[in-house]
């Protein structure tokens, strides 16, 4: 039984082709618009349709090869039907859509490490094309027309396997290598020491002399100050050229850390921050894309060519004689042309109001200069935007209260992807203000006056609150108090946080040791008490004192707190390896117990009043042994230890917790998950990871004595 009916096949076969075609250019039309959107959209539709377009581009247009190279195998010795000709014309039009647009040329790092096998598909597929090529030979005008065509296919290919194979973890490393240094001869040094030594002299070897390290950071000038963010350019390039080894594991020197801790140091919130958002903006073109290769002499060249060739087709199509092709023949072949010549349009405009164009300007001031600026000025597409410039956001009493309507709970529970539908529909973001910036860039700063040496750095690396814990001072109290017993007086010493609370009343043994414990645990754990505790305190305060939390350190505690989590739930593998997904799901199951056992009280704010009003005299680990992880009733422990602490000490206590424990995890994550990240709009730890390194707080920089040459003493 057929199951499609003759005339249908037929149609079909006549028209797949061309539906190929225009599926091809409609695909790599998206992956061009929306490839550079990439920086700062962090939608997850987003994701999917790039996902789906990324994998499908290669599809179509490989599928469409073949189908025309098996159209080519099918003719005989007959003469060739126009149809095919005009159809191989084609095929160079799919080498140019596999060589793909120039703001997207891997989906995932992953894709660069695969550039071996993309180069050779791509060869094949060149093979493919020139074979259909051959096969359609005739002599006709539109034979010769496409070996122009075939100039910017290839050019695009051998561009698009060139940016893999440059930014693979391997080649990208080796690019960075110093040249090899074998240092001072020391065979020949031996020779002189020995021949001294025979000839009867007293010959030692000195002390080596060492070059000090001290601050040697140059930064140019911009030349034309019309350029906005020219100084935040030319200084984040100068970074890129240094720090872009922390993507490749390879350490800074001594002398590239001091010099970064001296421009941060100085520098303004805002500007760190502006140089940040420019060099990760750097990164993502060097590993996403092919700027990094068009943006040189020799890419804009190739540029130049190929998009010569393309509009040189276009017109000598125009006014060749075309009355043997079927009108929908012609009419897709002019898609197609004019589709090219869009693309190359667009990948020119994208050019020239990219960071690396404004980067140039700035480095010249003259009139031609200026005009190009005042042009570019007026591109619609021209923005400063290089960034998201929001955190994710999570709430585990949201999730567990289920707050949030469910409108398609059928469809959910259909496709069995309830839990991971739930999962997102929780998903919140939030801006990263400029007080919230503030807040992480001033502890760096005091942080980074005391990352002096390697030890020091690891020191600072590893902490995770206990830090903020034990610097904690206030000037109003003692650094010691003494009980006077009848038999002596005894000297005890007070932990400095602990001091901070005797200022303003009597904190008991229990309450500080579970607030000095809760730093120690694994740090999923310490997540998530944290977690519970802040946003319990958050909303007591709320309803106690409105005014309250419009303390800067209480909102931007909450606002880490709900993102922490959230890299807990969503971005695991961003965070040190533990049980944090068990502890979650975990915590979870208690808190809906809990609230479904009180449906009449537990209903938003009183849900959250009712968590700590639950008595904790006793540990809970104590009542439920071990067997479940939930922390949810240690952290409302925590949360009333920390009720007992003066409401604006205890916010800036939490917020500076918070900052370290961001601030580690971003040390322990590995570089290619903060460079994955780049693709969905970039991450606050990402930023943060970064501008930790600028302040010397990392452990990827060496030790050096400087240039050390040894002297020989003859007496």
């Amino acid at each position: 039984m057929e199951i499609f009916p003759p005339r249908l096949r037929t149609f079909l076969e006549e028209r797949e082709i061309q539906a190929l075609v225009l599926v091809s250019l409609s695909l790599q039309i998206i992956l061009f618009v929306m490839g550079n959107k990439r920086k700062y959209w962090t939608s997850d539709k987003l994701s999917i349709i790039m996902w789906i377009a990324y994998l499908s581009a290669d599809w179509s247009a490989t599928v469409s090869l073949s189908v025309l190279s098996n159209n080519a195998g099918s003719i005989g010795d007959n003469k060739i039907d126009p149809k095919f000709v005009i159809t191989a014309f084609w095929a160079p039009f799919f080498l140019l859509h596999l060589g793909g647009p120039d703001t997207i040329t891997a989906y995932s790092l992953e894709d660069n490490e695969l550039w071996r096998r993309h180069s050779l598909t791509l060869a094949i597929q060149v093979g493919v094309a020139v074979y259909v090529f051959l096969r359609a030979w005739t002599r006709a005008a539109l034979n010769f027309l496409a070996i122009p065509m075939f100039i910017p296919g290839i050019i695009k290919i051998w561009e698009r396997v060139w940016v893999l194979r440059s930014a693979s973890s391997a080649n990208f490393k080796a690019s960075m290598l110093p040249p090899p240094d074998p240092g001072p001869n020391y065979a020949r040094y031996m020779e002189e020491y020995r021949s001294k030594k025979e000839e009867g002299f007293d010959v030692k070897a000195g002390k080596f002399s060492e070059a000090q390290v001290v601050g040697d950071i140059s930064l140019t000038a911009p030349e034309n100050v019309m350029i906005p963010d020219a100084a935040t350019l030319q200084d984040a390039y100068m970074f890129f050229k240094t720090f872009k080894q922390l993507f490749a594991d390879l350490i800074l020197s001594i002398q590239d850390k001091v010099n970064s801790q001296l421009f941060f140091q100085k520098a303004s919130c805002e500007e760190a921050f502006k140089v940040i958002e420019v060099e990760l903006g750097f990164m993502f073109d060097v590993f996403f894309t092919k700027a990094f290769l068009v943006y040189s002499l020799k890419g804009c060249l190739l540029r130049l060519i190929s998009s010569s060739s393309t509009v040189v087709v276009l017109l000598v199509f125009l006014i060749m004689d075309k009355h043997a092709f079927s009108t929908a023949d012609i009419i897709i072949t002019h898609v197609l042309l004019v589709g090219a010549i869009f693309l190359e349009i667009y990948a020119v405009l994208l050019l020239v109001t990219s960071d690396w164009t404004l980067l140039w300007l700035s480095k010249h001031k003259n009139s031609v200069v200026d005009f190009l600026y005042t042009t570019i000025s007026s591109i619609p597409l021209y923005r400063n935007k290089r960034w998201s410039n929001t955190m994710g956001q999570y709430n585990l009493i949201q999730y567990c209260l289920k707050e949030k309507p469910t409108k398609y709970s059928f469809i959910h529970k259909f496709f069995c992807m309830s839990e991971l539908l739930e999962k997102l529909r929780y998903q919140d973001s939030a801006e990263v203000s400029m007080v919230l910036k503030n807040l992480i860039f001033e502890q760096l700063q005091k942080k980074s006056e005391f990352a002096k040496d390697l030890k020091a750095c690891k020191d600072l690396c590893a902490c995770r609150g206990d830090r903020v814990l034990k610097n904690a001072k206030c000037q109003d109290c003692i650094k010691k108090e003494k009980s006077k017993t009848k038999e002596e007086s005894v000297e005890v010493e007070f932990h400095p946080f602990l001091q901070n609370a005797k200022c303003h009343f009597e904190l008991s043994k229990e309450n500080r040791t579970t607030i000095e414990q809760s730093v120690e645990e694994e740090f999923d754990q310490s997540i998530l008490l944290w977690h519970i505790a802040t946003n319990l305190c958050y909303h007591d305060d709320w309803n106690t004192s409105p005014n309250s939390v419009k303390i800067p350190n209480c909102e931007a505690s909450k606002l880490l707190s709900d993102y922490m989590l959230y890299l807990l739930v969503m971005r695991p593998f961003m965070l040190p390896n533990g049980i944090g997904q068990i502890r979650f799901q975990d915590t979870c199951a208690e808190a809906i117990e809990f609230f479904q056992e009180r449906k009449s009280v537990c209903v938003g704010d009183r849900a959250r009043i009712s968590l700590l009003k639950v008595s904790t005299e006793v540990p809970p680990s104590q009542v439920k042994g071990d067997r479940s992880k939930s922390v949810l009733f240690e952290g409302c422990r925590l949360a009333e230890s920390l009720q007992h602490l003066e409401i604006e000490k205890k916010w800036e206590l939490v917020s500076h917790v918070w900052v370290e424990m961001l601030c580690y995890a971003a040390n322990k994550c590995r570089w290619n998950h903060h460079a994955q990240q780049l693709t969905r709009g970039g991450e606050l730890i990402t930023h943060v990871w970064l501008l930790s390194a600028h302040f010397g707080i990392t452990e990827q920089f060496q030790i050096s004595k400087g240039h050390a040459r040894a002297k020989l003493i003859v007496n």
